[in-house]
Order: C-alpha cells, then structure tokens, then sequence
C-alpha cells in the first residue's frame, strides 16, 4: 500500500474517531428539536406572527368606528386686528367714535370636549369589523400553511443530510473493498500467481474513488449548511442529528377518505374560503354606499378672554346636531364599486375552485409516489442482498485464481450502486411520506402522527 493509500485511509479513520468522539461529548439535534428551533427563530415564522398582530390592531380601530369618539380641545390666542379701520364705511363713523375705535391686542382662550357617535350607517362598521375578523382568521390559516411548510423544510433540510451521511458511508465502505483487495492484488503478484495489470488496475480502481470521497464530504457540509439556515444557526456552525435514513411504514389508508380530510384540514383551502367570505363582505360594504347613514355630535366648552373665567358658566357655549346623509346621484361611483367588489368575489370563487384541484392532484401525486417508493425499497433490498453475496463469491473466488480483478471491482460497484438504490429509495419513499402529509394538511413527523 502507498503513502497515498495509507493517508487516505488515515483521514477516513480520523474522521470517524472525531465524529465518535462529538457523539460522545455533545448531544445530537434530533428531528424534533430541529423543528422547534426553526419554529422559534426562523424569520417566516416571525413575520407570520407580526401580521397576525398587526390584523388584530386592524380589529381594534374597525371596531372602534362603531363607539364614541370623545376629544379634547383647546388654543390659547393673542391678537390685534385693524380690520375695522380697513372697512370701506369707516369714513362714516362721526370722528369721535372713530377715536375710541382704536383696535388694541387682547387675549382669547378657548376650551372645548367634542363628541361623536354613528347613529346608522346600514351596517357598515360591523359588516368591516366581520370583514376585519376574517382576514384575522385567514391570516391565521395562512400562517399556520407557513408554520407546516417551514416544518417540512426542516424535514427535507434532516434527511438530506441524513441522506448525505448514508451516502458518504457507501462510499467509504466501496473504498475499504476496494483497498483490501489490493492488498489482495499485491500478495498474490507477490507470490507469483497474479500479473502486475491486476495490482495497476486495482490501484487505479482506488484512486477513482478517492474524488468520490471528497465530493460526499462536500455534500455533507451543503446539506448541514442547508439545515442550520432554517433552524437560524451560523452557516459553518458544526450541528450534528441523530439518527439515521429508515424505513418506516405508514398507511394511509384509501385514497379517497384522504381527499376527503383534505378538503377539511388543508390550511390553505381554510385561507381561501375566507377571501371568498371577505370578498362578500366587500360586495356588502359597496352596496352599503348606497344607504343612508346618520350621526350625532356635540361640543361644550368655553370661550373666554381672561383665563379667570374658564368654567364659568356665563362664557360656556355647546351645541348637538344630528346630520345625515343620503347619496342621490354620484355619476356611477357605487355602481362602479359594486361592479369591482362583485368581480373580485367570482375571482376569489374561481381560486378557490382551481386550488381544490391543484390539492387533489397533489395528494394523488405524493400518494402514488409513496406507493411506488415502498415497492422500490423492497426491490433494493433484495438487490443488496443478491450483490452482497455475489461480491463474497467473487472475492473467494479470486483468492483461489477463479475471478479476475474486473469481476470483484464489478461486483463492489454494482453492490455499491444496490445500497445507494436503497438509501435513496427510503429517502424517497419519507420524503413522499411528508408531502403526503403536507398536502392532506396532516402533522408531518411521526411523533404527531403517533399520538
């Protein structure tokens, strides 16, 4: 064995003794606290839970419009107006009262609580506090769509790298063959009953793994950088899971039922029949323009020139007035808001009608990929077991000069190529499993589905 060999096989041993060693001294993320983590810190969620905020704020002031509006108000004024001497029939005055016209500054103060409260306005405020509480609970239904899709991202961003590991494995385990037979190789030229191409193409045959090795590393750390983004980690930050990629069975049941739920759970089919309900109350508001509305204010207060007198009776002033108002003609304006409101609600029907579709056949898709995936999974492991034993046929073989050394590389490639067949088949077959769930609007991970 070369130098290149043994240093190979060095970084493959130290690499493991360092990651038994992390395994030993600190604890694994597993799925379940990945998906808190994301859940606590990633930014989706976050600015999820701010507009819900900012909708239950909308509430508030919509509602507020059906209260009183009670204000304070108030100035103090300082002021000299000449304009009595300005007047075109000042000339007139007699000369003597015109001397005591004199304007001089003076002081005015004015203090006053107004009032006003709707007395009819054909529903408008509760029709847009309903309307407001809508898009609360379609804000609602939409965050919780975000909440699932960042779980199942997490999910994807765990097997991927639990995917990347199972891979990085296989080829670790094809590179350990592929070594010991060329120590195999070199002791039978060694003894005079191989030729040197079998020790050439062994060699040659472990140093094309080599890159293979390299790149696995490679997509260990994409994956694991992939992962730490969503649970809001630093990029290079050494986050290990526990775990690893297997096959566990679930049932779903016919698929019939599970279109049925479907229609019942799906988060945004929830949001969707409430912009249909909200694009009503849109049509109601815009009919509403239409309709007489009428209110009541009122002010009390005092106006005084000498702040002494501020509630004093004699200089307090207040008035009530009822107003109303009924349109008459407005050229077509509330006809034209009808005619947007009426449109935006058969938009909001036909979206809804065509994400139903898009649904159903989302849930077919991941059904019958999950179906397929599982048939899969049962082939590749009848293949791992027919390779496994073919590569210990061939390796005897070769011991006793019945196989050369392209038949045992043939063999360690196509049981290579076998577990890699399996592993991405249960990669296939959990992440058809997620979709399924994501799409039927039903908890993700096992540990829910269990309860």
């Amino acid at each position: 064995m070369n130098a290149i060999h043994r240093t190979v096989l060095f970084l493959i041993a130290f690499s493991g003794c360092l990651t038994a060693f992390a395994e030993e001294n600190s604890p694994a993320l597993t799925l379940e606290q990945a998906v808190r983590l994301a859940l606590e810190r990633n930014h989706e969620v976050l600015i999820s839970e701010q507009e819900t905020n900012e909708l239950k704020g909308k509430i508030r002031e919509v509602r507020s419009g059906a209260y009183p509006q009670v204000s304070l108000q108030g100035y103090g004024l300082r002021l000299r107006d000449p304009s009595i001497l300005n007047s075109s029939s000042f000339d007139k005055v007699p000369k003597d009262f015109r001397q005591l016209l004199v304007p001089s500054a003076n002081n005015m103060f004015d203090l006053n609580i107004n009032f006003k409260q709707p007395l009819y306005n054909a529903g408008k405020v509760r029709t847009a506090v309903r309307l407001a509480e809508e898009s609360l609970e379609e804000k609602n239904a939409s965050s919780e769509s975000v909440r699932r899709q960042v779980i199942f991202k997490v999910f994807k961003a765990f097997h991927d790298l639990l995917l990347a590991e199972a891979n990085q494995e296989v080829v670790r385990e094809t590179y350990r063959q592929r070594v010991k037979h060329l120590e195999q190789a070199r002791a039978r030229f060694d003894s005079g009953v191989a030729t040197e191409i079998d020790v050439l193409r062994s060699e040659v045959n472990v140093a094309n793994l080599e890159p293979e090795l390299i790149q696995a590393e490679n997509q260990i750390r994409l994956a694991r950088a992939a992962l730490n983004n969503l649970i809001v980690e630093d990029l290079e930050a050494p986050t290990r899971v526990a775990g690893s990629l297997e096959y566990r069975p679930w049932l779903p049941g016919p698929l019939e039922d599970l279109l049925q739920r479907t229609m019942e759970l799906r988060p945004e089919l929830q949001a969707a029949r409430r912009q249909v309900s909200q694009a009503r109350l849109m049509l109601s508001l815009a009919q509403a323009e239409r309709k007489l509305s009428v209110d009541l204010e009122g002010q009390y207060g005092y106006a005084v020139r000498e702040p002494k007198n501020l509630f004093n009776n004699d200089f307090s002033r207040w008035n009530f007035t009822f107003s109303f108002r009924l349109p008459f003609i407005d050229s077509g304006r509330k006809s034209g808001l009808i005619a947007q409101a009426l449109a935006r609600l058969r938009a909001a029907e036909q979206r809804l009608a065509l994400l139903e579709n898009n649904v159903k056949l989302e849930v077919k898709q991941a059904y019958d990929d999950m179906q397929a995936s599982a048939k899969a999974i049962a082939a590749a492991q009848l293949s791992v077991a027919q390779a496994e034993k073919v590569l210990s046929m061939m390796e005897a073989n070769y011991r006793y000069g019945a196989a050369t050394t392209l038949d045992v590389v043939d063999s360690q490639t196509a049981l290579a190529i076998a577990r890699n067949a399996k592993v991405a088949a249960t990669y296939n077959y959990e992440m058809a499993k997620a979709r399924l769930r994501l799409a039927a609007g039903m908890p993700i991970l096992d540990s829910e589905v269990d309860r």
